[in-house]
């Protein structure tokens, strides 16, 4: 009888790499909010998959990005640390946008080189979003480049979105494994709070509303939690920050339209994530300057 085996799963790479989007397919649901945006993830979300032989928890992080400021160095920091504690390290990056500009390759992902490559662990590179080259002869100099900087990396072309080629990496991770004994319920998907997720449920509702750059200087608090199990009912209150009085009306919108729908679309889906009745309250206040706010940071979960 082959041994039980366990292990952590880093999912590293640049924004908008499908990290995000390749753990929620392996769990067959969502944890972790996704969006055509880049920068989305904010924390280390991790995502438990169990079967019959094996539990694999993936971590889930902040893209690896050239940005400055104190809230970036706390996404760094997230992302380097699931690095260090991971068995297996799964590189993911957007082979579409770098077979239409394989110029930009070696910049993005030159801060993963030496990490990885140093890190002593398997390293497996997930050439991702490939269903989105027509010419699929432009992914050879992709994959030419990807091999020189991981040499002893194995390369999986997948389609996170799709799940094509999925099934095969993750056979490989599976191979791939230490022996040990699971560490969590084989029914727990993930190791955030309930409070935490339906943070992000509103936060993904928020980057799906707003343009441009605006998102990137909001965040969500949950201010209360309370429930009612004789209504089946929870009561949820949570304060959108955002930096400017003027981004304030943006996210409430004419006649406070926009923040009603944002509060619909979130209270809907943490209504199916709790598979309870939800009020939901949303208010918005300015915090200028929070992303630099070591204090405020770390009261949202990021940072040490």
């Amino acid at each position: 009888m082959s041994e039980f085996k366990f292990g952590f799963v880093a999912l590293l790479g640049p924004p908008n790499s499908g990290k995000s989007t390749l753990m929620n397919h392996y769990l067959g649901q969502k944890v972790a909010i996704v969006s055509p945006k880049p920068q989305t993830t904010r924390n280390r979300i991790s995502g438990i998959l169990s079967d019959d032989e094996s539990q694999i928890v993936f971590l889930d992080t902040p893209g690896i990005h050239r940005m400055r400021g104190k809230m970036n160095r706390f996404l760094l920091e997230t992302a380097w640390d699931a690095l260090s504690s991971s068995d297996i390290i799964v590189v993911l990056f957007d082979a579409a946008f770098f077979a239409s500009k394989p110029h930009l390759m070696e910049q993005e992902l030159a801060p993963l080189v030496k990490p990885v490559n140093g890190s002593g662990r398997p390293v497996y590179v997930a050439v991702n979003k490939i269903d989105k080259v027509k010419d699929k002869a432009m992914l050879l100099p992709v994959m030419e480049k990807a091999q020189a900087m991981w040499p002893d990396a194995e390369f999986f072309p997948i389609s996170a979105r799709k799940g094509d080629g999925a099934d095969v990496l993750l056979d490989k991770i599976k191979a791939a494994l230490p022996e040990g004994a699971p560490m969590f319920p084989d029914d727990q998907i993930s190791t955030v709070p309930m409070r935490f997720m339906a943070a992000e449920v509103i936060r993904e509702k928020l980057f799906m509303s707003l343009q441009q750059e605006l998102p990137y200087s909001t965040a969500v608090e949950i201010e209360f939690w309370n429930e009612d199990p004789e209504k089946n009912l929870v009561n949820i209150g949570a304060i959108i920050y955002t930096t400017k009085s003027n981004h304030k009306g943006m996210i409430i919108g004419k006649g406070g339209q926009n923040l009603k729908k944002i509060g619909i679309k979130a209270r809907t889906e943490i209504e199916e994530m709790l598979e309870q009745k939800v009020m939901l309250e949303l208010w918005v206040k300015v915090r200028e300057g929070w992303t630099e706010d070591v204090g405020f940071l770390r009261s949202i979960g990021l940072g040490e």
